[in-house]
């Protein structure tokens, strides 16, 4: 039994770390700033515009896989700071492909978004 409530209290930690580390991205990180007000602004767009249901999966999974990448960016790009404080062109390398993937995602939720919208408007 002292094992079930252990593992319980360690769940519990853990979320609420993952909370503080949520907030944390949202509160000082401005790409998770700019991501999260695009987010709410094409949730919005969604209820406007009554999207169907597959719809709202797609834009639901664009919005998750680019929180998602720029918070595994902003994550990268500390721990190579911490690192490595002064510049160096490796670290640079690393920070700069880290915010490629990021990049990636936002071009394929513009492209999502695209194909969900642009017929509402034509």
């Amino acid at each position: 039994m002292k094992k079930i409530k252990n593992f319980v209290i360690g769940r519990i930690k853990s979320v609420k770390y993952a909370a503080k580390g949520s907030w944390i991205l949202i509160t000082s990180e401005h790409s998770i700033m700019a991501q999260t007000i695009i987010a709410f602004a094409v949730t919005v767009l969604g209820f406007l515009f009554q999207i169907s249901t597959q719809e709202w999966l797609f834009q639901i999974i664009a919005i998750a896989i680019v929180i998602v990448a720029e918070s595994l960016n902003t994550a990268i790009e500390k721990i190579a700071d911490f690192i490595h404080p002064e510049y160096h062109k490796q670290i640079g390398v690393i920070k700069d492909v880290s915010a490629g993937a990021a990049f990636f995602a936002a071009i394929f939720a513009v492209i999502i978004g695209l194909i969900i919208y642009v017929p509402k408007f034509i």
